[in-house]
């Protein structure tokens, strides 16, 4: 009993470790990809998006693979059981994944126009869609903590910043209606995560192809899928299909309120980078005091005043 809670305490927080650098690494590879000065063309996101959701699948079908007792006949059976037998079951996920495909664009444009700190607070606003969206979705009620803590993230969003504020709307809106659809069909059935990450996967892929031809097909003629990829562009790609699944991960082992920690203390480690090594950013009092807000109201969103001797639920 006791070694499985250490283990899974362990697995908390590896799982939180690497969502910290999987988030700021992220961010600040992706940042320094697109605003790097090169010759030739730049390397196109839309195909970034499209590589990261197949490494995406790939590393999920290894997964189940591993969690059929690396049996291939029984891969193939849990994977046609899962998926081919169960259309209606597998379309259910086409929503969401068009929106995270979508949202995943959206990202790449909002980080070639916003330093990475910007960003990254900016990007907290999902916290106030996900909880809009849980509301009226799940008919979860939220506590008076909860609503002051989006009050607070609102006020300290709104310090920080206003420019190039539009994509990274759109990407919280989007970010947080699908999470919120997806944390719904995880709860409604009981597939593995796995098994949703390669619906998911499947989508993704396709959406983002099509959002290759429609908005880069002239460029995608003329020099190829993969123009401008370069040792950096690989790295940017791994790191955000990991997100996926480090995400997944997180849900499975750990809870909200370490999320927000892992989440806030990314938001820190990305702005100290972007100042010291990036420079593409100086901080201003006023985004000191935003970052502030917006990391108090992360981790007030996840307290949870529990009376005393009633042990809390991990």
């Amino acid at each position: 009993e006791e070694k499985n809670q250490e283990m899974s305490t362990n697995l908390k927080y590896l799982s939180l470790g690497v969502l910290v650098f999987q988030t700021t690494s992220l961010v600040l590879t992706m940042r320094y990809s697109r605003t790097l000065k090169e010759e030739g063309p730049r390397y196109l996101s839309s195909t970034a998006v499209v590589i990261a959701e197949l490494m995406k699948i790939l590393a999920c079908v290894l997964l189940v693979y591993k969690d059929s007792k690396c049996n291939l006949r029984t891969l193939n059976r849990v994977l046609h059981d899962e998926i081919v037998n169960k259309p209606m079951e597998t379309l259910k996920l086409a929503i969401p994944s068009g929106i995270y495909t979508l949202q995943n664009n959206l990202l790449y444009v909002a980080l070639s126009n916003l330093d990475a700190a910007t960003y990254q607070v900016t990007y907290q606003l999902k916290i106030l869609t996900t909880a809009l969206f849980s509301v009226s979705m799940l008919s979860k009620k939220l506590g008076v903590y909860q609503w002051l803590s989006l009050v607070i993230l609102m006020t300290g969003v709104a310090f920080v910043q206003f420019v190039g504020l539009i994509a990274v709307l759109i990407a919280c809106f989007s970010s947080g209606f699908a999470g919120v659809y997806f944390e719904k069909i995880l709860k409604e059935t009981k597939q593995s995560v796995w098994i949703r990450n390669i619906q998911l996967g499947f989508f993704g892929s396709i959406f983002g192809l099509m959002g290759v031809y429609i908005y880069d097909g002239e460029q995608l003629s003329k020099n190829g899928f993969f123009q401008g990829y370069n040792r950096l562009t690989w790295v940017v790609v791994v790191l955000q299909a990991l997100g996926g699944l480090v995400i997944a991960a997180v849900i499975k082992y750990a809870d909200n309120i370490l999320k927000g920690f892992a989440t806030s203390l990314s938001i820190i480690l990305s702005t100290l980078i972007s100042y010291f090594w990036l420079q593409d950013f100086v901080p201003t009092s006023v985004f000191f005091f935003g970052a502030i807000l917006v990391i108090v109201a992360t981790f007030l969103y996840g307290y949870d005043p529990k009376p005393a001797g009633n042990p809390i639920k991990a």
